[in-house]
């Protein structure tokens, strides 16, 4: 998005005998919860459920590829809010605003496309594939169909029963987050330094709505009624240009001017540039440890960024699965199943 893990300073024996304790439970939880995780977990009960997931991507995003970059963010979001149970795709009740309902999530798209394909797979095989599978499926397969990386999906993955739109803005971090906020979200998902900065890499693909994403770095930085200092000036030109006011909330700006539709190396040469879009962006290069990643990754080869965003991807999509008996197999993934 560092070789080493995030270290946490403690003072005491007591408190390191306590951290330790704490430690070890989370490790235990996530090692058991992706151990029934698997590779081909549906090929005896929905054999081509991966075929027809990957069909209907290698059919439709061509004519769409604007998507991918909302399927991508929207696996992301759904895994960071409760594990990766399909949590976001929940539709809100008459008692219960749902995640899709939380500010974080009110620029999703890609919902129908989700929900045809569970339609096929619900005609194929009735109640065996959940929501959460299919997320994680088509977000990988989009990012193929592109030319960008590829990486492994085990399955097994069940959906929640909770979604809860105020814990988006606790769980997501936003596009306005400082380093800090981001290495502590990330790191309560058990993602670490590295983790951060290739994940964050994904920004190489999409665009961002004004308002919501960065118009305070143009026109009322930090409440200064000015320009964030660390954004070049001739890229904040150009942003201006296109969001003329703070409070746009139409207009979009691609997130890797030139080539945001191919998965490339791209994001990290604007963000060594100060032409990172986002305040998290900009954040990356003011710790020396992500800074030196991003140096490495820009520098690098195209082949060596998918290797290693593909690792990443792959922690990212196991983080606080439900499996066994957990959560339900969703038959509309809006809906919990009565």
């Amino acid at each position: 998005m560092i070789h080493s893990e995030i270290s946490f300073k403690v003072r005491t024996m007591g408190s390191i005998s306590c951290s330790s304790i704490i430690i070890l439970g989370v490790l235990v939880f996530l090692g058991s919860a992706q151990a029934a995780l698997q590779m081909n977990f549906y090929a005896k009960t929905c054999p081509k459920a991966e075929k027809i997931v990957l069909d209907f991507v290698k059919k439709h995003i061509p004519n769409a590829p604007s998507l991918v970059g909302p399927l991508l963010r929207m696996n992301f979001h759904d895994c960071f809010v409760r594990g990766c149970d399909a949590s976001v795709l929940l539709n809100s009740t008459s008692t219960n605003q749902a995640e899709k309902s939380g500010v974080p999530n009110q620029t999703l798209r890609g919902f129908d496309f989700i929900d045809r394909i569970k339609s096929l797979l619900e005609a194929k095989c009735p109640g065996v594939v959940s929501c959460a599978d299919i997320i994680a499926l088509v977000g990988r397969d989009a990012v193929v169909t592109i030319g960008g990386p590829s990486w492994s999906v085990p399955t097994g993955r069940r959906d929640g029963l909770i979604s809860n739109a105020t814990e988006t803005l606790t769980n997501i971090p936003a596009p306005t987050s400082n380093f800090s906020t981001l290495v502590s979200k990330f790191a309560s998902k058990g993602l670490n330094l590295k983790d951060l900065v290739l994940l964050s890499g994904a920004h190489t693909i999409g665009n961002a709505h004004c308002n919501q994403s960065f118009a305070a770095r143009l026109y009322n930085f930090s409440g200064t009624g000015g320009q964030d200092p660390s954004l070049d000036s001739e890229y904040a030109v150009a942003l201006k240009a296109k969001c003329k006011t703070p409070l746009d909330n139409t207009t979009i700006f691609e997130m890797d001017p030139g080539s945001f539709r191919t998965f490339d190396l791209g994001y990290y040469k604007q963000v060594l540039k100060r032409r990172g879009l986002f305040t998290s962006d900009a954040a990356l290069t003011t710790n020396s440890t992500t800074r030196s990643e991003i140096i490495q990754l820009a520098q690098g080869t195209l082949s060596n960024f998918y290797a290693e965003f593909a690792k990443s991807m792959e922690k990212m999509t196991k983080v606080g699965v439900k499996t066994g008996s957990s959560g339900e197999i969703r038959k509309n993934c809006a809906v919990l199943n009565s």
